[in-house]
């Protein structure tokens, strides 16, 4: 079945949210008030309309009620973002996530129960500093407070060992999520736990966040 979204703000943020859930075939209201924003994306969603999303009728004559999840981008005005939500509960919109620019806005958003906040700024300036120590670690995604999923080289020690020699669970308390080959590009979704790692692989591992800065520190 497919699926309905709604994004309401297009900015940055907004837009590629609403460009990538359509373009993975899922059927995307977008709406803003601005109306050149709407017509930039309106070749690339289902449907782009010029509205605010804090007036639940507005939101009702574009179509939102009954859309599986909506996504609020409507920048640092939190009284925006509170009435916003409170339009989409009011037509059964269950799952909201909500952009948020700064500590207080998430916690009000989290306070009336908003799916999840998503503080891009914050989440890219935790990436980068943990890409900028000097570890094996290429990539750094925060999933919560305190859990993160991250994209690490193969440390020397661990080639030519299979996963299932070296017991990383046991060992580190992480889970390889999943195992890149770069030379060949394949990615491994679910790896085969005897195969040998090389120097050409890079894995994905989820863990907590110590654990994931202990194995960060093997290279």
């Amino acid at each position: 079945m497919i699926k309905r979204y709604a994004v309401i703000g297009l900015g940055n943020f907004g837009s590629s949210v609403a460009e990538t859930l359509a373009s993975h075939g899922s059927e995307v209201i977008a709406i803003d008030t601005d109306g050149d924003t709407v017509d930039r994306i309106a070749p690339r969603v289902t449907k782009a309309a010029m509205g605010s999303g804090t007036d639940v009728d507005t939101l009702r004559q574009i179509g939102v009620k009954g859309v599986d999840a909506a996504v609020i981008s409507t920048g640092d005005d939190i009284t925006a973002s509170i009435l916003t939500t409170m339009a989409l509960r009011d037509l059964g919109v269950k799952d909201v996530y909500v952009k948020v620019n700064s500590r207080d806005h998430a916690r009000v958003m989290e306070r009336i129960g908003v799916t999840e906040t998503i503080f891009p700024e914050r989440e890219s300036a935790i990436s980068l500093g943990v890409r900028m120590r000097g570890t094996a670690v290429l990539n750094h995604f925060r999933l919560g407070e305190g859990f993160s999923i991250q994209e690490m080289a193969v440390p020397e020690a661990w080639q030519g060992q299979s996963l299932r020699a070296l017991q990383l669970r046991q060992e580190y308390d992480i889970t390889v999520v999943a195992l890149h080959d770069v030379l060949h590009d394949q990615i491994s979704v679910t790896p085969n736990p005897d195969d040998l790692l090389k120097d050409s692989d890079t894995l994905l591992v989820a863990g907590a966040d110590k654990s994931l800065a202990k194995v960060a520190k093997l290279t």
